[in-house]
């Protein structure tokens, strides 16, 4: 005969604690059901279900050793169950903030108990550059849950990400990049616009799209028909200007150390994105070809135009020439010509986006590094710095 107990160690966490207490539950013949363990500041929180011998001096010799080792052990004696429950789907929801109060958390916690969810741990992926934690969520609604956490989240002025929880989530192998204002911090045609004198007539003519009254590709058109006459000096004052968003060297560097292909794409011009992902290492870049004839702009664009739906496209071609699933693909940008791309791949995150890419996206993130992507993608910090 054996009884099912429940065994609870926490004290100053050092080497060979967790050696010890298993030790003696081998001698004692005892199989372990369930564990889990987390170090939070240096103190174990060590949890095991296991079932014991009757005639077994298990709990006396634990005491013991508890009592050698400094470390408080308290028993709970459990009702053995006939049957495994199926498991319950679990998600992973991740907090992001500058700050992250107790006010923000106890609002996170709320929003997935009202969703029917129970958290099953908790563990802190990032201090810097902002705080992140990460909670593993069993049962609930996903959709009520989402719902909840976006109220919540709005409310504390923090971000937090829902996804299912599994190996799909871990084994993200591609990720998409929106160039201008997520890459950089710019907008390249703003810069173009600046060296040919015609930055009004480009936010005109932008204000024009963003308002419906013309799509990408014809707004595109009539702002580079402005620039003709830009000569490769130009270019390269315009490059010289270029800023990169916070966090973009840590966040494709530590990418590319974990084996993820990397590619940017642009609505902009490929002579800045080739320079940019040169500088950064990125795998693959695509954005729209300006024509220059004897070192001068001529106003017109070579090729295709990449838009919205070719910007998802090229997602699609690169995954498949890739061998990456598209569950296994994140694509990440700002604006409304990345809404495709975004729904596309199998985790789209709006970054510091326009309120219509907040809500059409799987995730936000509102905070300014966008190395802090890194940890929705459950990356902890200590990954990070390897680098």
């Amino acid at each position: 005969m054996s009884k099912s107990i429940l065994v609870h160690v926490t004290g100053t966490d050092r080497p060979g604690i967790t050696f010890g207490l298993l030790e003696i539950l081998a001698s004692a013949g005892a199989d372990v059901l369930d564990m889990e363990q987390t170090v939070v500041h240096d103190r174990l929180n060590l949890s095991l279900l296991v079932d014991i011998p009757e005639s077994a001096s298990t709990v006396k010799d634990l005491l013991y050793y508890g009592w050698q080792k400094s470390m408080a052990i308290e028993f709970e004696v459990v009702e053995a169950e006939v049957s495994t429950p199926p498991s319950p789907i679990r998600h992973a929801v991740t907090v992001l903030g500058r700050e992250l109060s107790a006010a923000a958390l106890a609002g996170v916690a709320d929003a997935i108990a009202g969703g029917g969810g129970n958290i099953d741990r908790i563990a802190q992926l990032s201090r810097t550059p902002v705080f992140s934690y990460e909670l593993i969520v069993s049962g609930g609604d996903a959709g009520d849950m989402r719902s909840r956490l976006l109220q919540s989240s709005a409310h504390h002025g923090v971000d937090v990400a829902i996804q299912r929880e599994g190996l799909g989530r871990r084994a993200k192998r591609l990720v998409f990049l929106d160039v201008d204002s997520t890459l950089i911090q710019d907008e390249i045609i703003d810069l173009l616009a600046d060296e040919a004198g015609v930055q009004h007539e480009v936010v005109a003519i932008t204000a024009s799209a963003m308002a419906g009254e013309l799509d990408f590709t014809e707004s595109l058109r009539l702002r580079v028909a402005l620039l003709a006459g830009l000569d490769q000096a130009a270019l390269d004052r315009a490059q010289a200007k270029v800023r990169l968003t916070p966090g973009a060297r840590t966040f494709v560097r530590t990418l590319r150390r974990l084996g993820y292909t990397t590619a940017a794409v642009s609505g902009g011009f490929q002579f800045f994105v080739d320079k940019v992902g040169a500088e950064l290492g990125i795998d693959h870049v695509f954005a729209n070809e300006l024509e220059i004839l004897d070192g001068v702009l001529t106003g017109q664009l070579i090729g295709p135009i990449v838009d919205r739906k070719r910007k998802a496209e090229l997602l699609v071609e690169l995954a498949n020439r890739e061998g990456v699933p598209l569950e296994q693909t994140v694509a990440v940008g700002d604006g409304a010509n990345d809404l495709d791309m975004l729904a596309t791949a199998g985790l789209g995150v709006a970054f510091n986006a326009k309120p219509i890419v907040q809500e059409a996206a799987d995730t936000s993130v509102s905070v300014p590094y966008l190395d802090a992507i890194l940890f929705v993608l459950g990356i902890r910090r200590e990954d990070v710095e390897e680098d």
